[in-house]
């Protein structure tokens, strides 16, 4: 059951992918042809306003498992090892998607002990005070050894001048930040290609607009 119906559900559907600009069909296919496909993402250093976790990432096998994918990539900074498909079912998803970030936020305190919570963007657009909230969840998460996961939809520009889009919606995680947290490492589970980049936090709260994340 939807526990916050301002959480849209996440529909990586075949009519959602189609639609994807980025063209998460043909990578994540090809994730699922070669599902052992892992790499280190990033090193863990503290320090200077910037830290950057150790995730052992995997692409998603299909898909619908950006969610799963996810979580799993999130909770590899503690050194854990989940099977997707038992995370999948943990968590309800479908061949429609994972419902809404309140359907990982469970999941996440469970395997970490610890506590994690949902918080939404209902607007469109983010407003400088849900960006500042953002920005301080992802430091405090971070700084405690944890990734956030996000739930995006739409466009987004990365610092070096990638766009990524997903306009049926996905699933990220945040892995580091930089500059106090106003730029931010993203495990992206669609494409191996593109496993890790940078983000403004300004361009992530956008790109969460109308969904959420869970973060301590």
């Amino acid at each position: 059951m939807r526990t916050n119906t301002m959480l849209r559900n996440t529909v990586l559907t075949a009519a959602g992918i189609a639609a994807t600009a980025g063209g998460i069909a043909g990578p994540a296919i090809a994730a699922h042809a070669t599902p052992a496909n892992t790499t280190q993402v990033s090193t863990d250093r503290k320090g200077h306003g910037e830290r950057e976790l150790d995730v052992r990432y995997e692409a998603q096998p299909n898909f619908y498992y950006c969610g799963p994918a996810a979580t799993r990539n999130a909770l590899s900074v503690l050194g854990k090892n989940i099977d997707v498909d038992a995370m999948a079912k943990e968590m309800g998803t479908t061949e429609n998607g994972t419902n809404s970030i309140n359907d990982i936020t469970p999941v996440l305190n469970k395997e970490t002990g610890k506590h994690y919570r949902s918080v939404e963007i209902r607007d469109g657009k983010a407003d400088d005070k849900q960006t500042d909230t953002l920005r301080a969840d992802i430091v405090r998460t971070v700084d405690d050894g944890r990734a956030v996961v996000a739930n995006i939809a739409g466009t987004a520009t990365d610092t070096d001048g990638n766009t990524h889009s997903f306009e049926g919606g996905h699933y990220i995680s945040v892995v580091g930040y930089q500059n106090n947290g106003h730029t931010v490492t993203i495990a992206d589970s669609a494409n191996p290609n593109t496993a890790s980049y940078r983000i403004s936090v300004d361009n992530l709260a956008d790109w969460i607009a109308t969904r959420g994340y869970s973060a301590s």
